[in-house]
């Protein structure tokens, strides 16, 4: 049941900080909540699936001394040290800070999906766990907006520094103040909607347990 409710507290916070359009989080345009990890076209994230593209990549890098590996048996990528492992890296509320809660329900519901999707880009960039998990939220945030990034890097435009987003201290201050804000009047709403502090009870009917359309306020 506590885990039940927490599920719905996360879940109107999300539609909550997604509909805002003066929050802290994200940037103005982002993307609805998906339970699969899916590339786009022109700059899209590599996941784990046909990872054998990116294995040239993973050997022949040059910016770390090892690069994640695909085992073709389990059809799977795999750390080759500590440095590449979930601890070199940063928990979900990062996601949180740095993309808002789009990436970070990603990682809580798909979090495998979101490991093999990091560990590829890392081989296939030969960048540093960091980055790639920066990339990955950016991507999940808004897949429209990464991949026309890339594109412009790729022309030669400036390289945006995703590992670093929305990590200054005073937006990590805003944005923690907010959090709280939306966190408590979510778990208010979603509390008193199953205990029925928000209609009238006796008339036997709720927002959960009745038409909605024939509450008696």
């Amino acid at each position: 049941m506590a885990k039940q409710k927490l599920l719905s507290v996360l879940a109107v916070v999300s539609a909550l900080i997604g509909c805002s359009g003066t929050h802290a989080f994200q940037s103005p345009r982002h993307g609805a909540v998906s339970t699969r990890i899916v590339p786009t076209s022109g700059g899209a994230l590599p996941t784990a699936k046909n990872g054998h593209a990116a294995v040239a990549a993973a050997s022949t890098s040059t910016s770390l001394g090892m690069a994640p590996r695909y085992d073709t048996a389990t059809q799977k990528w795999f750390v080759s040290s500590e440095d590449e492992g979930p601890s070199a890296g940063y928990g979900p509320i990062g996601s949180l800070y740095r993309a808002g809660p789009v990436p970070f329900l990603q990682r809580i519901v798909n979090a495998d999906t979101y490991e093999q999707a990091v560990l590829k880009y890392m081989a296939k960039e030969g960048c540093d766990r960091v980055e790639a998990q920066g990339n990955m939220d950016a991507y999940l945030e808004n897949p429209q907006d990464w991949a026309y990034q890339k594109m412009v890097e790729k022309k030669g435009g400036p390289k945006k520094d995703y590992a670093n987003a929305n990590m200054d201290p005073k937006q990590i201050i805003l944005s923690t103040m907010w959090a709280g804000v939306v966190f408590v009047f979510a778990y208010d709403l979603v509390t008193g909607l199953q205990e029925g502090r928000y209609a009238k009870p006796d008339f036997g009917t709720d927002l959960l347990h009745g038409n909605i359309w024939n509450l008696p306020f």
